[in-house]
């Protein structure tokens, strides 16, 4: 028996059928229960482990249809439209489920409608039963009021005023009722018994693109699932090229003969529909993930799905049938790698419009990371082809400027003499600069922020060694001194 708090009394919110036997029912106080048998066994609730239990036979029943919809806690939605054909129709599909379950050692109920309504009504007051379309009403008709799915305070007063059954009910005018108890009750009635659509909002959304492989006998090794993906993934090409498409983000579903479920998602840096290059991803993931997927008995359905997709650029073939793409071994080896060592394993630095050296670039994932597709287009001839000169840069440049002491300089607006960094003296010999960088004036206008000026100087120290670092403020501008920061090193 399963307890949980209510108010400030501890109730009985589940039961089993022993419990059931000794007139036990739900509601009841577990202080009456113990008064009236006091060698039952209770055990408190644990709400959280039960979504955890119930989303977990989510993933499972997604080997019956991919529209799978959680139905408050201890029921599933299961939208099987176009689905009963391949499990031998409705009858075999519903006896598959239940066999499945009891096995698994889960005592469910179970029903089968065209509404969302009649089929919740099936399963939990007509067990096991497949409705007919446009027998909804038959079904309801002998069924109590909870078969509405309406609130408990409504039932309560429609069973005041006589009306006890579903049938009576519909049986009653529609006006009254709608006046009376509210439009709510007239909605889950015509939604029960098809006058009105009610969707099934799934879980997690539908693959556009997915194909599956129903084993006879289960598989475990990880091999095997390697060469099944390879296969599924050949399956897959066809259908990306009809929709001249590429994949971004696979996911491989491993469903296990006792009911876990072991999902597996890669990406992809650029679209991807070759199956060896698919494979040699998710031989990675696996290699990753090769001790947190238990195999059990092994696995008897296996599932590959594109769940994102984008446009496939063609490259043009030379001669020799083979066609060039100096980015391709790159972005391959860089799914390769986030593949066994996560997203965050390569980077890659993308330019920033700020003026700020440590706001200009941002270091992204590499899939995330805008990917050139084409070479650059060669300038015009009538364009000035001139070289740009650009400033000179650090070759580390500090994540954060760290403040240095400077006693002296030249002149106001001069390099230091000297300077003090992480409690070492350093002398200047040469100096070069300055080059005035401002905060972005955009930023300003919005409030957003009001940094001084910085001038930067690049400074060679009596031992050889170059450093970046900048004055900021203005000598004379306000009261408050300028303050130095190193900000970078170039050898």
């Amino acid at each position: 028996m399963i307890s949980h708090r209510q108010g400030n009394a501890q109730r009985i919110a589940a039961l089993d059928e022993r419990a059931e036997a000794l007139h036990l029912k739900r509601g009841m106080g577990i202080a009456d229960a113990r008064a009236m048998h006091s060698s039952i066994d209770v055990v408190e609730a644990d709400p959280e482990a039960d979504r955890r239990l119930l989303e977990s036979l989510a993933d499972w029943c997604d080997r019956y249809t991919p529209l799978v919809a959680l139905d408050a806690a201890d029921g599933l939605f299961l939208d099987v439209t176009g689905c009963t054909h391949l499990f031998g129709g409705e009858r075999s599909m519903l006896d598959d489920i239940l066999s499945r379950f009891f096995h698994q050692g889960f005592d469910v109920r179970a029903g089968l409608a065209a509404t969302p309504g009649a089929a919740w009504a099936a399963a939990r007051f007509a067990s096991d039963r497949i409705v007919p379309g446009g027998e909804e009403e038959a079904l309801l008709a002998p069924l109590p009021l909870a078969a509405l799915r309406i609130e408990p305070d409504i039932r309560a007063s429609l069973e005041s005023v006589g009306l006890r059954t579903a049938g009576a009910v519909m049986a009653a005018p529609r006006a009254p009722l709608a006046r009376r108890f509210g439009v709510s009750l007239l909605l889950r009635l015509d939604q029960a018994l098809g006058r009105l659509d009610e969707a099934v909002s799934p879980r997690l959304p539908v693959a556009p693109l997915s194909v599956e492989r129903h084993l006879a006998e289960p598989i475990m090794l990880t091999d095997e699932i390697e060469r099944l993906v390879k296969m599924l993934a050949t399956t897959l090409k066809a259908d990306l090229e009809r929709r001249g498409e590429g994949a971004r983000r696979l996911a491989l579903l491993l469903f296990r003969v006792d009911g876990a479920v072991s999902r597996i998602a890669v990406g992809t840096s650029r679209p991807l529909r070759e199956p060896l290059l698919i494979q040699k991803l998710f031989h990675e993931r696996l290699a990753a993930l090769e001790q947190d997927i238990d195999a059990g008995y092994g696995f008897d359905l296996v599932r590959l799905s594109v769940l994102s997709a984008a446009a496939f650029d063609m490259q043009q073939a030379d001669l020799a049938g083979e066609t060039r793409d100096d980015g391709a071994d790159i972005a391959l080896f860089a799914d390769r790698i986030r593949a066994r060592l996560g997203d965050s394993a390569v980077l890659k630095p993308v330019a920033v419009e700020s003026h700020l050296p440590e706001r200009a670039v941002a270091m992204l994932p590499y899939a995330e990371a805008p990917q050139r597709v084409s070479a650059p287009k060669q300038p015009d001839k009538i364009q000035d082809t001139r070289p740009v000169v650009r400033p000179e840069r650090p070759i580390r440049l500090f994540r954060s400027p760290e403040p240095i002491e400077v006693p002296a300089t030249e002149m106001p607006e001069g390099p230091p003499l000297n300077f003090r960094w992480r409690r070492a003296l350093y002398r200047v010999a040469r100096a070069e600069g300055p080059e005035r960088i401002a905060p972005e004036w955009w930023r300003e206008a919005a409030g957003q922020e009001d940094a001084p000026t910085r001038d930067y100087f690049r400074i060679e120290d009596s031992d050889g060694r170059r450093y970046w670092l900048y004055r900021q403020g203005l000598y004379g501008a306000s009261q408050a001194a300028p303050r130095w920061f190193m900000h970078g090193v170039f050898a």
